[in-house]
C-alpha cells in the first residue's frame, strides 16, 4: 500500500488516470478535471490537486516542443497571467475546509460544461485583452485552487473557429505551464509533501499509455467529431459532479 491507500483505492486512481490521459490526448484538455474528483474520494482535495498538478507536469514534458509550436501566441499571455496567479488558488486551497473544497471543485466542473454550450463566436472573433487576461488570472486560480485550469481556457478556444490542432495544441502548452506553477506554488507554500510526487509517479504509466492512446485516435477524428467530443468529455464530468454533489 502507498501512503495509507488500499490496493483498491490504486487499482481505481490506475483506472482513472489511464481514462483520463487519453481524454488529455485526443480532446488536449479533460485529464485534470475527470481525475481530480476521482482522486479525491480516497485522497484529500489538496492531495489531490498537487498529484494532478504533478502528472500534468511529467506528460506536459512530453512532446513540449512540438506543442509550443504549434500553438496561438495568445497562448503564452494566458500561460504567463496563469503562472503568476496560481499562488492565490494554492493558498485558497489550503486554507478551505475540504468539503467547502469539493463543493466548489464539483461546481468548477459544471460551469465549465455550462460555457462550452454557449454560442460559438463569429468566424472573425478575435479575443480582447481583457478577455484573454482574464482567461489567464481564472485559469491560474482554478490550478491552485482545484487543479483545473480548463474551465476558463476550454471555452475560449472551442468557441472560437479556429482548427482543432491549434486549439489542442494552444490548451496543452498553457496546461504545461499552470502544471509548473502548481507544482511550485504548492511545494513553496507547504501545501504539498513526499506522498504527491510518490502516487504520481505509480500513475504516470497509466497517464502515459492513456495519452499515447489519444493522440493515435486524435489524428482520426474530424473537426466536428473532436468538438462533440469535447462538448462530451465536458457533459459527463459534470454530470458526475452533480451526482457527486447530489450523493454527499
Amino acid at each position: 500500500m502507498l501512503g495509507g491507500l488500499t490496493e483498491a483505492q490504486i487499482a481505481v486512481a490506475l483506472a482513472a488516470a489511464l481514462g483520463a490521459a487519453f481524454v488529455r490526448g485526443l480532446a488536449g484538455f479533460g485529464m485534470a478535471i475527470l481525475l481530480v474528483p476521482v482522486l479525491g474520494l480516497a485522497v484529500p482535495p489538496r492531495e489531490a490537486v498537487v498529484v494532478a498538478n504533478w502528472l500534468g507536469l511529467m506528460i506536459g514534458l512530453v512532446g513540449l516542443k512540438k506543442i509550443i509550436g504549434q500553438s496561438e501566441r495568445s497562448a503564452l499571455v494566458i500561460s504567463a497571467l496563469a503562472m503568476l496567479a496560481t499562488p492565490l488558488g494554492v493558498w485558497l486551497l489550503a486554507v478551505a475546509d475540504p468539503a467547502l473544497a469539493r463543493l466548489l471543485i464539483a461546481l468548477i466542473a459544471l460551469g465549465s460544461f455550462v460555457l462550452v454550450l454557449l454560442p460559438k463566436r463569429p468566424a472573425d472573433h478575435a479575443p480582447s485583452t481583457l478577455e484573454t487576461g482574464g482567461t489567464g488570472l481564472l485559469s491560474g486560480v482554478l490550478t491552485g485552487f482545484a487543479g483545473m485550469p480548463g474551465p476558463p481556457v476550454v471555452p475560449y478556444y472551442l468557441r472560437r473557429a479556429i482548427p482543432p490542432q491549434l486549439a489542442r495544441a494552444s490548451m496543452m502548452t498553457i496546461f504545461m505551464a499552470t502544471s509548473i506553477a502548481g507544482v511550485a506554488s504548492a511545494m513553496a507554500l507547504r501545501v504539498a509533501t513526499v506522498r504527491e510526487p510518490l502516487l504520481a509517479l505509480v500513475l504516470f504509466p497509466a497517464v502515459l499509455l492513456g495519452n499515447w492512446l489519444g493522440h493515435l485516435a486524435f489524428g482520426k477524428v474530424s473537426d466536428s467529431l473532436w468538438r462533440s467530443f469535447t462538448g462530451l468529455v465536458l457533459g459527463i464530468s459534470a454530470l458526475a459532479a452533480l451526482w457527486r454533489l447530489l450523493g454527499s
